[in-house]
């Protein structure tokens, strides 16, 4: 039986077909002879100027000549306008819908440079090169993390958001045009690129050949895979996950811990301890759908992977803040997201005397929280929150249900993992405590949009009924049951939670339909497919059992009883 180990930061798979590659001039000598025209696409946020020196400096070395074209300075006049979207209301400082356009409408027409009659290479490269009509596609790609990272701390330079050459960066514009437009694109083309290239390392970028990315796609998405994970630091942060878990905080603190949030997860390929190149986990789904989600689950959410799983860190922190999202119709029509964002909290560890706060009080006041709130804002006046907002006990192996809409925050000294549905960007604040951000300015409170979500129905005793719930066994056998932790007429996923005695098993079955495990109590883990696979799980860690696994089966590891909460969507 294998051994427990320590959660794993960098969890890595082999490829398949193909070994990755360091460096430019490793890059340069797989161009095949003679003349061509060689396209490399990819996101905005990286730095251009930097790979096309690199790649056509590491050319010319080779002994060829090189043209260089900037697909950027072919973007038409209108560019901007055409891709982005109005925020709702016009005049909102905080959100925009996502933007439906695609990275065709940055061009007028797309520039067609010839052939060249030498043997030389005419390096096509920035967002939208793909569409030049080359002999050869590469793409490359930086993790969404470093751009938002970078953005946030003013650290990039102008011309970092699609279509705004001469504009500094702007997160707003970040989320809600730049990614779903080049997500998009990058799916779209994905099926026909030649080389895949990692520039986390500008100076000695890692790359796999296409062939052999497809190949290692379509295997991981037949079994386990685990994504990167990484832990953003906020003003609320806690220390658990820098103490317990070895992360080193950016800005003091780990807050958000991101172990599965598709649009920004990637997966790890190549050796462990040499080169890696970090794809898009939403690749797994757009390249195989039915394989990961299933059929039916593909059929709703279309390549969205609907599930998240994230970790809320107030260990020796501060509350989140108060907070809601936006329900169903709001979210589709105002926003643009095709489903909604509900959420569940798990307790995983708490401080003595932590608290989670969830739904409204039975005498709860809305036209008084609202003159508070809006109070708060002006003058910075504290809001008797208790007085609206039903506390709770965070008590470890509790789960909370957060239909949307539902008034929520995670007190200070609690670690919790959030098991949610995808969209992550719409969260409607509604009272921050005060508090200030590094440069000492208040964070933005959309509080219009959040009383415009407020479910008003729910409050009072049937916030405990319907939302704090009591785990009940749905199966049981020899030193193992799956119990039911919370389920919802309204949410369409369900959490679950697997709990396995010392030397014992279970069986389980996708049946058609992904899986999500996290180790929550315990020593780990291990998981068996019946093609053979294994994965070792260890404490905190999260895994994907994509629904083309089908049978599977998880087998305590250590001297303790091992508990594993899981989500499945039940209602597609």
């Amino acid at each position: 039986m294998p051994a427990s180990r320590s959660y794993d930061p960098l969890p890595s798979y082999q490829p398949v077909d193909g070994k990755v590659t360091v460096g430019w001039p490793a890059l340069a000598a797989e161009l095949p002879p003679g003349p061509l025209v060689l396209a490399v696409d990819g996101p905005a946020a990286l730095d251009w100027s930097a790979l096309a020196d690199g790649l056509a400096g590491a050319v010319r070395t080779a002994g060829r000549d090189v043209d260089l074209v900037d697909v950027r300075d072919h973007y038409a006049a209108a560019a901007d306008e055409r891709i982005g979207t109005r925020p709702v209301p016009a005049d909102d400082p905080f959100f925009t819908p996502l933007s439906q356009a695609q990275v065709a409408d940055l061009f007028d027409s797309p520039p067609r440079p010839e052939r060249p009659a030498r043997d030389a290479v005419v390096l096509v490269y920035g967002p939208g090169a793909s569409l030049c009509g080359p002999d050869l596609l590469w793409y490359a790609d930086l993790p969404k993390r470093y751009a938002e990272a970078a953005v946030s701390k003013g650290e990039l330079p102008v011309g970092v958001n699609l279509g705004r050459p001469a504009a500094p960066g702007d997160l707003v514009r970040l989320f809600y045009t730049d990614w779903p437009v080049l997500d998009r694109h990058r799916d779209t083309i994905a099926g026909r690129i030649d080389r895949w290239i990692d520039v986390q390392d500008a100076a000695g970028p890692a790359a796999l050949d296409g062939a052999a990315l497809r190949s290692t796609l379509a295997h991981l998405a037949r079994g386990p895979v685990r994504t990167r994970p990484y832990f953003n630091s906020t003003p609320w942060g806690g220390q658990w996950a820098a103490s317990e878990l070895g992360f080193t905080p950016q800005a003091g603190n780990t807050a958000l811990g991101y172990e599965l949030i598709a649009p920004e997860a990637g997966v790890l390929i190549g050796d462990r301890d040499a080169a890696q190149v970090e794809v898009p986990f939403q690749l797994l789904c757009a390249a195989h759908p039915e394989d990961m989600l299933g059929e039916d689950v593909h059929r709703a959410f279309g390549t969205s992977f609907p599930i998240r799983f994230d970790y809320l860190d107030t260990m020796g922190g501060g509350n989140l803040s108060l907070h809601l999202h936006p329900r169903e119709r709001y979210m589709r029509e105002v926003f643009g997201w095709p489903y909604t964002q509900h959420e569940t909290y798990y307790v995983t560890a708490s401080e003595d005397g932590a608290r989670v706060l969830l739904g409204l009080t039975g005498e709860a006041d809305l036209d008084v929280m609202r003159r508070q709130v809006e109070d708060s804002i002006a003058n910075g006046t504290p809001i008797p929150v208790e007085q609206h907002i039903q506390s709770h006990p965070a008590t470890v192996g509790q789960l909370f249900m957060i239909p949307a809409g539902t008034p929520h925050a995670s007190g200070a000294g609690n670690l919790v993992l959030e098991v949610s549905a995808t969209p992550y960007l719409y969260s409607l604040r509604l009272y921050d405590w005060l508090r200030k951000d590094a440069a000492g300015a208040s964070r933005p409170l959309p509080y219009e949009h959040g009383f415009a979500n407020l479910d008003t129905a729910r409050r009072g005793e049937d916030v405990t009924k319907d939302l704090v719930q009591q785990p009940r066994v749905l199966r049981s056998g020899e030193g193992w049951r799956e119990e039911v932790l919370g389920a919802l007429p309204e949410m369409f996923y369900a959490v679950h939670r697997l709990v396995v005695s010392r030397g014992c098993d279970m069986r389980d079955d996708t049946a058609g339909r992904f899986h999500i495990l996290n180790v929550a109590a315990g020593e780990g883990a291990v998981v068996e497919t019946r093609d053979g696979r294994t994965h070792t799980l260890a404490f905190a860690e999260t895994i994907t059992i994509p629904a083309a696994v089908g049978p599977y089966r998880v087998r305590a590891l250590g001297g303790d009883e091992v508990r594993i909460v899981k989500a499945l969507v039940v209602e597609p």
